[in-house]
């Protein structure tokens, strides 16, 4: 049985600790005292210190790159604090890393993202807090509650802002066919036309843009994804709607800004102008002379974790 805990208590791993910051500071706390660090072995120490005894604890913890390390950190730190008798335990997972990994796409291939979604059970988790999911069936691999925030909403009123002159001539465009909801989404909240890129993928991180389907000559193109890996995706978009759509000019967004081997380097060099992100996994390297800006994600998950705490519903956020 969960049972509500006396009060909350905000922990942070390494993997985003300025966002756990500010996600405290919005709930007028503090992050608790832990160290996270590792023995001269490689395996991670956890020591917490002080008593969670009884409270609603949340450990913010993107699985970001490094991947295993970052996933090691939130799963012990979990079970610290499930034998040190906190009341619920919710793991704040801003980006959840293997979450791309969610079928089997040919023989013998493994479900990795089933296989995290049991380990962050098994380590203690009363329920999960994410954004975008890749798959957002991933939902349904866990068997407590998930509470899925979007980034469409906070991405959306950026470009409003930002184009508020001269909103009538943009279209937005879905970089393939799995990003058509969300593009979608954020095309109603922006009030304009949607066109969809359909591409045939040839081999991992290699795609093919085959067609472009909706009128974007002429057009401020507005792409509209949930994470930027290596980048050849976008870009190979934004290529398109320039060289065959015939669009004036393109703008990028997304929620996760994962960038990967080669991605700055075809951001430089794509006829992207701006490209946005969230803060949900850390960004510290060149912005491209500002191309590259990211937006606060802390607000919504403060107020979500909020809500978590007092019982109320945290779908009503993005209504």
């Amino acid at each position: 049985m969960i049972v509500h805990g006396k009060d909350i208590k905000i922990f942070s791993g390494n993997s985003n600790k300025p966002v756990a910051e500010e996600i405290a500071r919005q709930l007028g706390s503090t992050v608790g005292k832990a160290e996270v660090g590792k023995f001269s072995d490689g395996e991670i120490a956890v020591s917490i210190q002080e008593t969670v005894r009884g409270s609603d604890v949340f450990v913010i913890q993107s699985t970001c790159n490094p991947v295993n390390d970052n996933l090691m950190e939130l799963l012990i730190m979990m079970d610290a604090f499930k034998r040190a008798s906190a009341a619920r335990i919710t793991a704040v997972i801003p980006y959840f890393g293997y979450a791309r990994q969610d079928r089997k796409s040919k023989a013998r291939d493994p479900i990795s993202a089933k296989l995290v979604a049991d380990l962050i059970t098994a380590a203690g988790a009363n329920r999960l807090l994410t954004m975008d999911l890749h798959a957002p069936q991933i939902q349904g691999f866990f068997n407590i509650p998930v509470d899925h925030l979007l980034g469409v909403p906070l991405l959306v009123p950026y470009f409003l802002e930002k184009f508020a002159d001269c909103k009538e001539d943009t279209v937005v465009v879905s970089p393939d066919l799995g990003s058509v909801t969300r593009a979608r989404n954020f095309a109603e909240k922006y009030d304009a036309p949607l066109a969809i890129i359909d591409k045939r993928r040839q081999r991992a991180n290699v795609c093919e843009v085959m067609n472009i389907i909706g009128d974007v000559k002429d057009k401020r193109v507005i792409l509209v994804d949930d994470m930027v890996d290596t980048a050849g995706t976008l870009v190979n978009a934004a290529e398109a709607v320039i060289s065959q759509g015939g669009a004036r000019e393109v703008y990028a967004c997304a929620t996760h800004g994962v960038l990967s081997g080669p991605a700055l380097e075809r951001i430089a060099a794509s006829p992207i102008k701006e490209l946005v992100f969230l803060d949900t996994v850390p960004f510290t390297r060149d912005n491209l002379g500002g191309r590259i800006k990211t937006l606060p994600a802390a607000p919504v998950f403060a107020e979500a974790i909020l809500r978590i705490y007092n019982d109320r519903p945290v779908s009503t956020l993005f209504v």
